[in-house]
């Protein structure tokens, strides 16, 4: 699998009306993983698009506001992590953009915890 290895993209949303570069830490994959995003609110179904180590991006099917504190967990599939089989990680985090996309939303998130599930 290829990782996506775009160096600072410019963000089509930023404060003052001037676009912002965005610096990105970590290598982002593409993986379409099925997950549930909790919120204090809610839990709703979602996918990912794209995963670092720092933070996920997902289609939902409604708009969530940024700096919602968010739960989910990912299996992460063995290969991808160069492990002999899957492993499931629980990720805590906080949105940090949510954009229309056609009749579904796209939303960012940081990883700001996560810890591996005992298998």
């Amino acid at each position: 699998m290829n990782p996506i290895t775009t160096e600072l993209p410019v963000s089509p949303r930023s404060t003052g009306g001037a676009p912002r570069q965005e610096v990105r830490c970590a290598v982002r994959f593409p993986l379409s993983l099925p997950v549930v995003l909790s919120t204090d609110e809610e839990e709703f179904s979602a996918s990912t698009v794209n995963v670092s180590a720092n933070g996920a991006l997902f289609v939902t099917d409604r708009n969530v506001p940024s700096e919602t504190l968010i739960g989910f967990s990912l299996r992460m599939p063995g290969e991808i992590l160069g492990t002999p089989r899957d492993v499931l990680v629980h990720c805590r985090g906080r949105v940090v953009r949510c954009y229309p996309s056609g009749n579904k939303y796209h939303t960012a998130a940081t990883i700001d915890e996560y810890r591996f599930a005992d298998q």
